[in-house]
């Protein structure tokens, strides 16, 4: 059996497009400890290494650049947030403060002071990010129980401490605020 053949006859035409190139850098302006700072940075930037590079402050960690480990927490209108997940563009407006906007001047918050104290500190790589996320939990549950301590450090790792010395770093800056 034979099948017919069919010729196609195809004509091809060339479209010339022309594209404008957009800028893909913004001048942003980002709220940090209180402080404005004007940058210009690629859109795709993420809030860490903005922080980091343009603003000049390095408390903020990059651990894991996944939204796994919690050094690169800041609080984000008084929200905690991982800053490697966070694009810099989306924090325009809003306030941000970082481990050390915790200070009061020269003078250390007291939950800095009892993280230090009660020996919460080995290498000091999470220490950023969990004061930064016991900050939050203190501002939301002044007089939290362990378990509510230890959720609200639940996106932070430590892999010196065994976090029992943060957990009670945390209940003794409770109990000195609630003085």
């Amino acid at each position: 059996m034979t099948t017919p053949s069919t010729t196609t006859n195809t004509t091809t035409s060339t479209t010339t497009s022309t594209t404008t190139s957009t800028s893909t850098s913004l001048d942003i302006t980002l709220h940090v400890n209180g402080v404005d700072y004007p940058v210009h940075i690629q859109q795709g930037r993420n809030l860490l290494s903005v922080i980091r590079t343009e603003v000049g402050l390095t408390g903020t960690k990059e651990g894991c650049d996944d939204c796994e480990c919690g050094a690169c927490m800041v609080l984000l209108d008084g929200q905690p947030v991982n800053s490697c997940s966070f694009l810099a563009a989306q924090a325009q407006g809003r306030s941000i403060t970082t481990v050390e906007g915790l200070m009061d001047g020269d003078e250390m918050h007291p939950l800095q002071r009892n993280i230090l104290d009660e020996g919460g500190v080995q290498c000091g790589f999470c220490t950023p990010g969990m004061l930064v996320s016991a900050t939050a939990l203190l501002a939301r549950t002044p007089s939290p129980t362990d378990d509510e301590v230890r959720i609200g450090l639940s996106g932070n790792l430590c892999r010196c401490t065994g976090y029992a010395k943060i957990v009670a770093a945390v209940h003794r800056t409770a109990a000195e605020l609630a003085d």
